[in-house]
């Protein structure tokens, strides 16, 4: 499908590129217009119609939206960014270079412009620049016919009329009500009746990320957002809470994967910029293995002495990084996802050195088997004992690592797979000689 719509772009054949976009639905072109480069995506975005054209461009990601902009002349420029929705807008201008949010802003009215600079006026990445402002709110004296007289008279205005939120006089946010509840109560009965008082909420300043995952944990269609007293300042709805939680993933595996997360389609990243993610962290693991390095020099006696050593010396370091991986990447996973916290450390110590102890004492029973018909019986337990000791270590070890990130505020992510299979190898050489210092009194 890109193959064709390029080709058709490529041959300037703009009737069949018009015909091409009328059959395809929002999301198809918005994907295919990103996996083009700049120039090329900008010649059938300006065939689609207004309302098209504002479909498309929002189902499209921040760095692909600046591009589109970037191709458009001043007036079809000013009729996208005032159609946008404010937390649409405030989410791409976040990203956006500064000539590009002053372009944008000067394009719109006052009453676009004071929204989206509301939002932007929280801190970055905070739930507050991403909410939608427009909301239909009920006053909690309501009866349920006034109330659905309200949605009707501004439902056209706001992002999302399903959650209503409920406030007192000092807009102090009371609960929320579905309108599926307006609509079933008699005219006559009070909101107060119908509305949730129990409902979860955000405040404006909390991590984008964290209320984002509260919607999917609560089930609900739109969350709340307050300010510092309790007051509704917006609503999170499920949709840029779904948003939310795939950019942040998409960082995450990123990171666990030793690699900085990029922004744009991956078909319409260049190869440069690809590798330019990547080298750090290629760099900085290089300058890790040093110390197995260094371990492996310090041992050379040992290995001479003992040759057969040498043979299980893969085994041992694939073993205790897969292991450690596999403990670094369940505790990332449960801390995104709220499962862990700080204050289990202690608990997740005990708990993943157990675990390593059955996995190391599995492997050794293989490991010795294997060895006793290779090398003999005192190396063979010297890597059965070895494997035990390791695997409990590494499981720890990448298991707490992630945990003690978060503590000193820094991402776990960062605290990714490679780094901790890294570290693991040097100390797992360590525990493998020492072992065999012990057991064959080296």
């Amino acid at each position: 499908m890109t193959t064709t719509l390029s080709r058709l772009v490529a041959r300037n054949d703009l009737a069949s590129v018009r015909r091409w976009l009328d059959e395809q639905p929002a999301y198809v072109v918005a994907d295919e217009l990103a996996r083009m480069d700049r120039v090329a995506a900008g010649v059938p975005f300006r065939l689609l119609d207004k309302d098209q054209a504002l479909e498309v461009f929002e189902e499209l990601g921040p760095v692909d939206q600046q591009a589109i902009l970037a191709g458009l002349r001043d007036q079809a420029f000013r009729d996208l960014v005032e159609e946008m929705d404010p937390d649409d807008r405030a989410r791409m201008l976040s990203e956006a270079p500064a000539k590009v949010a002053q372009r944008v802003l000067a394009g719109l009215s006052a009453h676009e412009r004071r929204l989206t600079a509301t939002l932007l006026g929280y801190p970055a990445r905070s739930v507050g620049q991403l909410m939608t402002p427009e909301t239909v709110v009920l006053p909690r004296q309501l009866t349920a016919g006034a109330a659905l007289r309200l949605v009707r008279e501004r439902g056209a205005h706001a992002e999302t009329v399903y959650t209503l939120p409920v406030v007192d006089a000092g807009r102090r946010l009371v609960g929320v009500v579905e309108l599926r509840d307006v609509v079933l109560s008699a005219p006559d009965r009070p909101l107060d009746d119908v509305v949730d008082t129990s409902v979860a909420r955000a405040r404006a300043t909390d991590p984008a990320e964290a209320a984002a995952r509260l919607v999917r944990e609560t089930n609900v269609l739109a969350l709340p957002v307050v300010d510092s007293e309790d007051r509704l300042v917006g609503l999170l709805t499920i949709d840029d809470a779904m948003e939310i939680i795939e950019a942040a993933d998409t960082e995450d595996v990123a990171r666990q994967a030793a690699s900085a997360p990029w922004a744009g389609h991956y078909m319409a990243v260049s190869v440069w910029r690809l590798a330019r993610s990547r080298a750090p962290w290629l760099l900085l693991l290089i300058v890790a293995s040093v110390l197995t390095v260094n371990v492996l020099q310090i041992f050379e006696a040992t290995l001479e002495q003992v040759t057969a050593l040498a043979l299980f010396i893969p085994l041992l370091v694939g073993t205790g990084g897969n292991t450690g991986a596999q403990a670094t990447t369940a505790a990332v996973r449960a801390l995104a996802v709220g499962e862990l916290r700080g204050s289990d450390l202690p608990r997740v110590v005990w708990r993943e050195s157990r675990v390593g102890l059955l996995l190391g004492t599995l492997l050794a029973l293989v490991g010795m088997i294997v060895g006793t018909v290779v090398v003999g019986v005192e190396v063979a337990t010297v890597v059965g004992l070895s494997l035990v000791i390791i695997c409990a270590w590494a499981a720890t070890v990448g298991a707490t690592m992630p945990l003690l990130a978060k503590r000193l505020r820094i991402d776990p992510a960062v605290i990714s797979a490679p780094m901790v299979t890294t570290l693991v190898d040097a100390t797992g050489l360590l525990i493998y000689f020492a072992v065999a210092a012990a057991v064959l009194t080296l």
